[in-house]
């Protein structure tokens, strides 16, 4: 697997040198976890793959403690290597960020006291956000949370919920004053072993850990309350534009993959007389591929770079590099699948599998159009 921060120089500092050799020697153990058998037992995986990502130290990298803040590009480096060898460890690793920065941002002393624990792996979260009804329109979300008995009592419904079934606390939004709709939204940090919280599992076409989440009176004390009241629309976008340029990263490293695989095969492959390789047509694919794949890195590489350089959200690039990224790599694993013919489409092929993974990205941290809707924004305001 090529992972380097040597070959773009002018995006990276030495400590991304340094991050670069500790993700290549994690790679084996994490690449085990997609390993473990056909027949495995998914939840066994998920809990396999948190801790391989505890024992790799890569938890750090999304819940950086205590004042600490997010390094885009070390995060997309580490996810550029997941998505090369574990999907599944990719987005329990993402989800683990995206349920506690709102803590990292917001979060009361008491609060953030228990982030250490997040950062080494011995606790996992969820964000709460999705519901039937309300998916790109955050404002219409129907969660109730009433004060009651001293705390708060939650009712409704979340659904698609990534790190379900190993998580131990989701950040959850609901709205404290239903009238004023995305400004009545408030996020609370809830532990998913409170009373009237049931997690239904769900099961995706990429495996990794997701669920439905109901809260049927669910209490929960006074001080669960992350941040202000009527805070937690500006909490989750904030906390959705930190993460979203390393989902291009992701995307990133499912492309190489998927390339290093349709080459080993088209070179050893042969039809006609002659490898696959050797095949104009087979050519054009490649070169196709290898462009779709270096244009992604660079949108990704320079979202990246602003955001950990100018102290501005980038959100017109970060927007750009999540769509061109997440796009461009489906390109590149459907020209993989088509080089590997039948075999591109039989379960247990990696490219097959790649082919499953890719898809929700173009969907999670904001669907293609959302983002298309916000280039289109910044273009024409």
């Amino acid at each position: 697997m090529r992972l380097s921060s040597d070959d773009l120089p002018m995006f990276f500092e030495p400590r991304h040198a340094e991050l670069a050799e500790r993700l290549r020697a994690a790679a084996p153990a994490l690449a085990a976890v997609e390993g473990a058998g056909a027949h495995a037992d998914e939840p066994a995986r998920d809990r396999a793959a948190v801790g391989a990502l505890a024992e790799a130290g890569l938890f750090e990298l999304v819940v950086p403690g205590a004042g600490g803040a997010v390094d885009s590009r070390a995060l997309c480096l580490a996810r550029e290597m997941l998505g090369y060898v574990s999907a599944r460890a990719d987005s329990i690793l993402a989800c683990q960020g995206l349920g506690t920065h709102p803590i990292t941002l917001a979060g009361s002393p008491v609060q953030r006291a228990h982030l250490s624990a997040f950062g080494r792996g011995a606790a996992v979260a969820a964000f709460a956000l999705t519901e039937p009804e309300a998916g790109s329109d955050v404002a219409a979300i129907a969660t109730r949370a009433a004060q009651a008995d001293g705390g708060w009592r939650l009712d409704g419904d979340k659904l698609f919920i990534s790190n379900l079934g190993v998580a131990d606390h989701a950040v959850v939004f609901a709205s404290t004053s239903p009238e004023l709709r995305g400004q009545g939204l408030t996020a609370f940090w809830v532990p998913l072993d409170t009373a009237g919280v049931t997690v239904r599992p769900l099961t995706a076409s990429a495996p990794h850990p997701i669920g439905a989440l109901e809260l049927r009176g669910a209490i929960v004390p006074q001080d669960a309350r992350i941040g202000e009241l009527g805070g937690g629309m500006k909490l989750a976008l904030r906390t959705l534009d930190q993460f979203r340029v390393s989902v291009g990263a992701a995307a990133v490293g499912m492309a190489r993959r998927a390339l290093d695989e349709a080459l080993g095969f088209v070179t050893r492959r042969a039809q006609f007389g002659k490898a696959l390789a050797e095949q104009p047509l087979v050519q054009a694919h490649l070169a196709d591929m290898a462009v779709d794949l270096d244009a992604a890195r660079l949108l990704v590489l320079r979202a990246a770079y602003l955001k950990d350089t100018t102290g501005g959200r980038a959100t017109t690039e970060v927007s750009i590099a999540k769509l061109g990224a997440t796009e461009a790599a489906s390109r590149v694993i459907d020209r993989a699948v088509q080089l590997f013919g039948g075999r591109g489409v039989m379960a247990g092929a990696v490219v097959e599998h790649l082919y499953r993974a890719i898809r929700p990205l173009r969907i999670y941290e904001g669907t293609s159009e959302i983002q298309r809707t916000i280039i289109g924004r910044a273009l024409t305001s």
